[in-house]
């Protein structure tokens, strides 16, 4: 990938511009899988003429939306895009071509894609026509927000981000048998919503399924049209007909992956309320491989996933390196007794490691706390 580029002629004003290109992106975060979410800003004479998001489904590309709002006016004007254009025919035209024709002058972009079909085709072909391109500003911003595409691509997986809740003495669940727990407060409860609507898909464990029977829904005013594919790690098939999950999955699009020797009565069962069953090998324990069930995951085009596991699930996703960011939120009351932990200590252990994992942001949500961390890549 590019490095920062360090250009003398790289300026404040560009990485101003690159930044709400960036914000713009997110727009499509869980709603443009397979394809990554790129944002394109065409700006001329310091005014931004063109605006571009990679629309639902994948398709338009951001590039070619900024060059349609900017029209005539991109002759002569900088392109600010989030990811390299791309250079190759797919079921479009390359974008590159398009920034070519509309005789924009000056490309910046953030992030060489790593795509093979493209990974540094798309800068050569704008060189190659005179067009200035400068490339690796804001790149880490862009690589964060891309992750779910790079190791797509790279690793033939989604990128996983994994949510955890605890109270104040750092416990998930009350003991055995006590009623389920309510840790986190509404304003917590929202972000969660709404970080399920930036994902491709949330994902749970068996455990977490049949404990706490979830709706894994986003459940926020106007985002009553954001579906997230519901996941459920179930090596056994132990989720019952009649659970949420289940019941629902006529309404919501629900997965569950199997380990191969699980009950084919079970799954008919689950199939005939119209839950999708697929099964991939278990691993020694007798569980889901979880690098198979994530393969399986990138295979069908998905790029980001949101995990809401309990710490079983949690404590093996950083053990095997396959959680990217964990967003952990903690409520200011205290449990009081023993219960779960909601991370063992290897894995908080992991968490301090500045070899393994990073602090990315921390803050308030309502009368909770979060912190969010990134795996060292």
């Amino acid at each position: 990938m590019s490095a920062p580029t360090g250009h003398p002629d790289i300026t404040d004003d560009d990485r101003r511009f690159m930044a709400a290109a960036l914000n713009f992106a997110r727009r499509g975060l869980g709603r443009v899988a397979p394809n990554p979410a790129v944002g394109a800003l065409i700006v001329k004479d310091g005014i931004v003429i063109g605006r571009g998001a990679t629309a639902p489904g994948g398709r338009p590309h951001a590039e070619v939306l900024a060059l349609k709002e900017a029209g005539a006016a991109a002759r002569g004007a900088t392109l600010y895009v989030t990811l390299e254009p791309c250079s190759h025919f797919g079921r479009t035209p390359p974008c590159a071509d398009a920034v070519i024709a509309a005789g924009i002058a000056r490309v910046v972009s953030a992030l060489e894609d790593p795509d093979p079909r493209v990974a540094g085709q798309g800068h050569a072909r704008l060189r190659a026509a005179g067009i200035e391109v400068e490339a690796g500003v804001l790149i880490e911003a862009a690589r964060r927000a891309n992750l779910g595409h790079i190791l797509r691509v790279t690793e033939g997986r989604p990128m996983l981000t994994l949510k955890l809740a605890e109270t104040a003495d750092g416990f998930a669940a009350a003991p055995a048998g006590a009623r389920r727990l309510k840790i986190t407060g509404e304003a917590a409860n929202g972000r969660v919503h709404m970080l399920r609507a930036l994902h491709d898909a949330v994902m749970v464990g068996a455990g977490t399924a049949l404990a706490d029977d979830p709706q894994l829904t986003v459940r926020l005013p106007g985002l009553e049209a954001c579906k997230p594919l519901r996941i459920v790690l179930d090596a056994h098939l132990r989720l019952p007909p009649s659970a949420e999950l289940a019941a629902s999955s006529q309404k919501y699009p629900t997965l569950i992956i199997a380990a191969d020797g699980a009950s084919h009565e079970a799954e008919a069962r689950l199939a005939a309320q119209g839950v999708e069953i697929v099964r991939v090998k278990a691993d020694a324990a007798g569980h889901v491989s979880l690098n198979a069930a994530l393969a399986l995951l990138g295979a069908r085009g998905l790029t980001r996933i949101f995990c809401e596991g309990g710490p079983n699930l949690a404590a093996a996703l950083i053990a095997q390196r396959l959680a990217d960011e964990i967003i952990i939120f903690q409520s200011p009351h205290s449990l009081g007794q023993a219960g779960l932990p909601a991370l063992d200590a290897d894995s908080r252990a992991a968490l301090k490691d500045a070899t393994r994992y990073r602090e990315l942001a921390r803050g308030d949500a309502g009368e909770d706390t979060f912190v969010e961390y990134g795996r060292i890549i």
